[in-house]
């Protein structure tokens, strides 16, 4: 469980980097403004899933991540057609984040995470 957070939370910080630091460069987040909702959107992959690497407030701010990928979902990827078949809108990725993070919001960070060593599972 713990390799899970770990791994999703690094994939996930890129996201929100590659909107605010642009490393990963993605050319659509050029000029992208801090206080739009992809900025707000990047402030948020950032900071949970720096908290999600080590394993801090796991259960909360999984569960603030999953509703933030719904809400991408619904918003973004669903809007462009195919509600139920996320394959032809992109939106794979997004329902995927979601049901990670709201698994590790029932689940609890697992091993090697600083919740567990203090005590909060």
């Amino acid at each position: 469980m713990a390799v899970l957070r770990i791994v999703t939370g690094f994939l996930y910080l890129q996201h929100g980097t590659s909107k605010l630091v642009h490393v990963p460069h993605v050319a659509m987040f050029d000029g992208l403004r801090l206080w739009s909702l992809d900025g707000c959107a990047g402030m948020l992959e950032i900071v949970g899933s720096i908290f999600i690497l080590l394993g801090l407030f796991t259960r909360p701010v999984a569960f603030i991540l999953s509703g933030e990928m719904a809400v991408a979902y619904f918003l973004v990827h669903a809007p462009q057609g195919h509600f139920f078949m996320p394959a032809l809108n992109e939106g794979e990725l997004a329902i995927l984040y979601c049901f990670i993070f709201l698994f590790l919001a029932a689940a609890g960070p697992g091993t090697w995470s600083i919740d567990e060593r203090l005590g909060r599972r």
